[in-house]
């Protein structure tokens, strides 16, 4: 039996399974953050908690025949892998380690550092774990020389370049071929193939489609809260009905209306599509807020002459804050990650697109083995709902636990 003003026995366990709790619910999220600073090669090699470790990779060079010379009767090409153009961008410093090497791509770690292997248009390859290289052959090497390919440990890279490509759709040789044609970085956000756009197209939905259903349903939880007229309990028992009509039935009648009266796919469309869905849930849960206000206060003001309009403004909403907040919240972050009303409701335009349609229909399809890029334009997507949660969401719990418990 617990005695008033004690502390509960398991109060720790409580605290363990909050914990625990949080720690499982932040794990995808940190790990998300961590793979859209990483390379695309490294992501697909090892975990996102090995982030801060070196990590084996193949890499293809070639020894070129322009470095061959005449040896005692040999040809020989020497160098050093690590210097290859198309090995050296992931070796700054110029300095690696090879763990093994090998000829073919379909065998890249054939051979240990040091071993002699033969090549196989005749002549032998030998690759030191310091990257060096010789290559000999009795005849002159032909084509542009045999291939290299290696193991290496490479150093851990963390890079903003993965959100410069998501937010410009442009990899890192095109924004400096863009930069050299005196594009600006602004210019470079706001093409149609970044993701900016559609950031920015997402808040023009979202605050519209936030601020629009809050005051109408503000004023209609009022009505239904404390004025009387005909017909209060019907539409209270209308607005509980519409909270259980699946969205997916209303979306193709709801399209036809707005085709006809000329508003069709369209901004203002999403709009209103999103104020009618959002409306039964808003006023039911202002409702049981502002029926949970003290009555005296309220009756008082009326006594006074205050008008119904004068204590809604100056009485109810002021008092009804933590349930605005909570359903303000609660809608903006259904609409920033709403995929189905958005591709119904917007034309499917890239300078029209939310950047839930976007990723939908643009990176996962086309470019579904990028990890890098997936990861950051996932990032993008959730960093302001993160922000706008942790930041509100006492208000959240407050109004949610006034609005819909008495």
């Amino acid at each position: 039996m617990q005695i008033a003003g004690q502390s509960s026995r398991l109060g720790w366990a409580v605290n363990i399974s909050v914990f625990l709790l949080v720690f499982l619910w932040l794990i995808p999220t940190v790990g998300l953050l961590v793979s859209s600073f990483r390379d695309r090669d490294q992501i697909v090699t090892s975990g996102w908690w090995q982030a801060p470790f070196a990590v084996d990779l193949t890499f293809r060079g070639r020894a070129s025949v322009d470095d061959m010379v005449m040896q005692n009767g040999l040809f020989v090409i020497e160098g050093n892998i690590f210097e290859d153009p198309e090995v050296a961008p992931s070796f700054p410093e110029g300095e690696g380690l090879v763990q093994a090497f090998g000829t073919r791509g379909a065998a890249p770690t054939q051979f240990q550092p040091g071993e002699v292997a033969e090549l196989r248009r005749g002549g032998t390859l030998t690759v030191n774990a310091d990257g060096s290289f010789r290559a000999e052959n009795t005849e002159e090497f032909s084509g542009r020389g045999p291939r290299i390919y290696i193991l290496a440990e490479t150093p851990p890279e963390l890079t903003l370049n993965n959100y410069a490509t998501v937010l410009t759709g442009k990899p890192a040789d095109e924004r400096q071929a863009a930069r050299a044609r005196g594009d600006s970085t602004l210019d470079m956000l706001m093409d149609e193939d970044g993701l900016f756009i559609n950031f920015i197209n997402t808040f023009t939905v979202t605050i519209p489609a936030t601020i629009i259903p809050i005051l109408i349903a503000a004023f209609a939880a009022y009505a239904l809260a404390w004025m009387e007229f005909p017909g209060r309990g019907l539409l209270i028992a209308a607005v509980v009905g519409l909270l259980v009509v699946p969205l997916q039935l209303a979306l193709v009648p709801l399209l036809n209306l707005h085709n006809q009266i000329g508003i069709g796919q369209s901004f203002v469309g999403i709009w209103l599509a999103h104020t009618g869905f959002g409306l039964p849930l808003a006023i039911y849960l202002l409702r049981n807020y502002m029926v949970g206000l003290p009555r005296d206060i309220i009756e008082s003001a009326k006594v006074d002459g205050a008008t119904d309009f004068q204590v809604f403004t100056k009485i109810v909403l002021p008092l009804s804050f933590p349930a605005l907040a909570s359903f303000a919240i609660f809608r903006f972050l259904w609409t920033w990650n709403d995929l189905l009303v958005a591709k119904v409701f917007l034309p499917a335009t890239d300078e029209t697109k939310v950047m839930t349609v976007k990723i939908a229909d643009d990176l996962l399809g086309s470019r579904g083995g990028d990890w890098d890029i997936l990861a950051t334009a996932a990032f993008v997507s959730i960093a302001v709902p993160l922000v706008v949660f942790f930041t509100m969401q006492r208000y959240l719990v407050r109004g949610l636990l006034a609005g819909s418990v008495k």
